[in-house]
């Protein structure tokens, strides 16, 4: 693996994880303004998300040899809360922001497996 897709791969980790603990308070902002119950389901898979990515960021930044199983598990995680995010019916920017990169992280974690 060349140091830029490596470089690459953690930089996508590490705006997943931002843009899924960004999602956080704006889904639970939207639950509460429009009376529905907190989707506690997507509130975990976005925790499950940002705390995958930023695990699989800090053992491509240290180099670990291991780096490869934490992308394929961040990969995965990462499809899961795209998918989350699509099913929740909230069309807004930070919720397709999300979703977007999630799916991007979960391509280049796919690219590193």
């Amino acid at each position: 693996m060349s140091d830029s897709t490596m470089t690459n791969c953690a930089e996508t980790c590490h705006d997943c994880a931002d843009a899924c603990m960004a999602l956080i308070p704006h889904c639970l902002d939207h639950c509460a303004k429009n009376g529905h119950p907190v989707e506690t389901e997507h509130i975990n898979t976005l925790m499950d998300c940002a705390e995958i990515c930023e695990t699989t960021h800090n053992f491509i930044q240290r180099g670990s040899a291991h780096h490869a199983m934490a992308c394929a598990a961040c990969a995965a995680v990462c499809e899961a809360c795209a998918k989350c995010c699509d099913a929740l019916g909230i069309d807004d920017e930070p919720t397709r922001a999300c979703a977007g990169a999630c799916r991007t992280c979960a391509e280049s974690c796919n690219a590193m497996a």
